[in-house]
């Protein structure tokens, strides 16, 4: 299998999921859209790396020279870094400036790099040095929660921290689950009731730009496309 990889839920209100996977003989990949921003390491030629890496809005190729390790934090909507804006982490990420084997930099203070098992413990002392902060009401109105403030003040919130608006997230979201669906073997209709799309073509638009794969493909995929980057199912499913 040219990538490997695994995931799992956190307990931490500032986490969503941390993940880890592995690649061998994959040049290249399709990473599909996100609403989230996330930590991540990985290893390549035995060399460590580190980044912050931002909501992705569409579906893109990524480069994947050699075989490599890899493992990230996926943070929660709302979660986010006083010192790096969260818009200007869309569609790009920011390298560490300096990362050993063991260490990385981060607001120019060096942390110790965690394993896939014990992500929070460096997640619980970013936020004890403010690195990372949390707006509880983001992730509730993302899912469909009701704010006791007024609807610009949640927009001017949810767009300050995870850097989109609330109907662009909700789109993601439901590409993703979309897809998770036809993975399963479920038909391309029933995805279209099920999640609220309006008709397949409307599916169709939506996974072509979030996915960059079609409904066929998803349900029938081509060993030889190139791989899919990490797709799990959402934790708040779009059409719950």
């Amino acid at each position: 299998m040219p990538i490997e990889s695994d995931h799992r839920g956190s307990d931490s209100p500032y986490v969503a999921r941390v993940w880890r996977g592995r690649a061998s003989g994959v040049e290249q990949m399709t990473s599909i859209a996100t609403s989230t921003w996330e930590l991540v390491f990985w290893t390549q030629q035995g060399v460590m790396h580190a980044a912050a890496c931002g909501p992705e809005t569409t579906a893109s190729s990524a480069g994947t020279a050699g075989d490599s390790e890899s493992f990230g934090i996926t943070f929660a909507h709302g979660t986010s870094m006083p010192h790096l804006p969260i818009s200007t982490l869309v569609d790009s990420a920011r390298d560490s400036p300096h990362v050993t084997d063991s260490t990385f930099l981060l607001r120019d203070e060096e942390w110790q790099i965690p394993d896939f098992d014990d992500a929070e413990l460096l997640v619980e002392k970013l936020v004890r040095a403010g690195v990372l902060v949390r707006d509880p009401l983001v992730d509730e109105v993302v899912w469909g929660g009701t704010a006791r403030v007024g609807s610009r003040a949640v927009q001017r919130r949810v767009a300050a921290a995870t850097g989109l608006t609330q109907g662009a997230i909700r789109q993601i979201e439901r590409a993703r689950e979309a897809a998770v669906l036809l993975g399963t073997g479920v038909l391309a209709l029933d995805v279209v009731h099920r999640l609220g799309y309006y008709d397949q073509p409307h599916l169709a638009r939506s996974l072509q730009r979030f996915i960059g794969r079609t409904a066929t493909q998803l349900r029938q995929p081509d060993p030889a496309a190139d791989p899919l980057s990490l797709l799990y199912k959402p934790e708040n499913p779009a059409g719950s």
